[in-house]
């Protein structure tokens, strides 16, 4: 057998085994991304439905209404700060840090270790500077623990813009369309040249005062999670941007490539030259000039190697066993046709010689395959996979005689024809598997709606694709009633 020929057939499957694990590692790293992605907007669903529930429970309460008619947008807008917060937190990937404290003290929010006072007014067009003023009155050491004040986004927008214009140009200003208030623009700048509450102790809320009222705070919520379920798709397209295939990434696979393979031909010609008898101390220039040579080509296979292994892997769904292999008959038939050109073999040689080399790079990437399967350690299993079953076949092409080599062809059109069938086999499955999870996600999408009465039908639907008895599905108020109060 030539063993030099399995050494190098095992490098370049080694080569290619080592790519299949670099494009293997990055899609791994892109499953967990989008596994966390989900579960990062599950999280930030489950914060928004528990902050309408608690709005609609706690605060509107059937139209009775916390804090009056006058009063109740306040403490929606305090348990929306908080929710929708935690949602745009989480829908990143972070912890929840706003806690609603509710006992109606000196502060209605806390953010970490930040208390924050919300101050949601409209009245006397004071941009809710009169009810922080007033809070301030009733708390003066609210500033100094660490306290901030949060008006509406609107509110604080305006006192910025207001901010912004020197006094020449307000008194100047026209006030018959309402957009500008020069009694407000005095107001605004008193409020902040008195100096005890600071404009940076003043933050703007993430939502707007209209926003936040009894009849329309429903669909801010349904705005949010168009905004929330955004964010997620962007970020699912950034992780699956930064998982592609990167020009850097095909570089390193083409540079090592290079050096492995130009680091086995010199071996290779080395000790080619040490079994003819010499010692590395006798050879001459011309040895040294084979060796060179043959340690370029090798290492411009390799780069060729690399690169083609790399691109076939990532834009054309090909294996990278499957890719080291075409590459490696691609240089065989090159050198066939080279050697027809020069005459040095006919065209009944040519063929014959391109059968079997593309023949022989067929059985090396199956042989990968199967050792890889056997020994799933990235390189090792397909280098000893790819040693033996080159061996194998070798045994059986050289030594055989005509009966066993069509026993053993007939075994390569069998394992063929099975492979085909469990291929479609496996997309028939990928295909259900596909359409299953389609009706799942429209069930989750159902289960967790904002609307409380859809949210709970598709709860019901939810546990009945995944199984769950029907005596013990919650699904009517009875049962629900039952199993909280019994």
């Amino acid at each position: 057998m030539d063993k030099t020929k399995n050494i190098k057939s095992g490098q370049e499957q080694a080569v290619a085994s080592w790519i299949n694990y670099l494009n293997q590692e990055r899609l791994d790293q892109l499953t967990k991304a989008l596994n966390k992605e989900q579960l990062n907007l599950n999280e930030a669903m489950a914060t928004i439905n528990e902050t309408l529930n608690k709005i609609s429970v706690d605060i509107v309460n059937n139209g009775k209404g916390r804090g009056g008619v006058k009063g109740m947008h306040g403490f929606i807008a305090e348990v929306s700060e908080c929710g929708i917060g935690n949602a745009r937190e989480q829908i990143v990937g972070k912890a929840p840090i706003y806690t609603w404290i509710n006992d109606d003290g000196p502060a209605d929010l806390q953010r970490g270790n930040i208390l924050i006072q919300q101050k949601f007014a409209s009245s006397g067009n004071h941009l809710s500077l009169c009810a922080i003023r007033q809070h301030l009155h009733m708390y003066p050491y609210f500033l100094d623990e660490d306290g901030v004040y949060v008006i509406p986004k609107d509110h604080y927008d305006k006192i910025k813009w207001l901010l912004s214009i020197p006094e020449e140009k307000a008194n100047k200003m026209p006030t018959s369309t309402g957009e500008f208030s020069l009694k407000q623009w005095k107001e605004v700048h008193k409020f902040f040249e008195e100096g005890d509450i600071p404009l940076e102790k003043v933050e703007p809320s993430k939502l707007r005062y209209d926003e936040v009222q009894k009849d329309t705070y429903e669909e801010t919520f349904s705005k949010e999670v168009d905004s929330l379920k955004k964010t997620n798709k962007e970020r699912v397209a950034h992780a699956k941007e930064e998982a592609a295939p990167k020009l850097s990434e095909g570089v390193k696979a083409t540079v090592v490539s290079a050096g492995i393979e130009g680091a086995s031909s010199l071996c290779l010609e080395i000790n080619k030259k040490r079994k003819e008898g010499k010692k590395l101390e006798d050879f001459n220039g011309d040895d040294w000039k084979d060796i060179a040579g043959a340690t370029g080509k090798g290492t411009l296979k390799g780069g060729i190697r690399g690169a083609s292994i790399y691109t076939l892997s990532n834009y054309s769904a090909t294996p990278a066993a499957v890719a080291s292999a075409i590459v490696t008959a691609s240089f065989g038939v090159a050198d066939q046709v080279y050697q027809l050109k020069q005459g040095q073999i006919d065209e009944q040689t040519f063929i014959e010689n391109s059968e079997m080399l593309c023949l022989d790079a067929s059985i090396s990437a199956l042989s990968s395959f199967a050792g890889q399967v056997l020994i799933p350690v990235p390189v090792i299993g397909a280098v000893i996979g790819n040693t033996v079953g080159t061996m194998m076949y070798q045994i059986a092409k050289d030594n055989f005689s005509s009966y066993e080599q069509k026993i053993f062809e007939e075994y390569r059109k069998s394992i063929c024809l099975v492979d085909k069938e469990l291929n479609e086999q496996y997309q028939e499955f990928v295909d259900e598997m596909g359409k299953d999870m389609q009706i799942f996600m429209e069930l989750l999408d159902k289960a967790f709606a904002p609307d409380i009465s859809l949210a709970f039908e598709g709860s019901i639907e939810l546990a009945k694709s995944c199984g769950v008895p029907t005596d013990e599905i919650l699904d009517s108020k009875d049962k629900v009633a039952a199993y909280f109060l019994d």
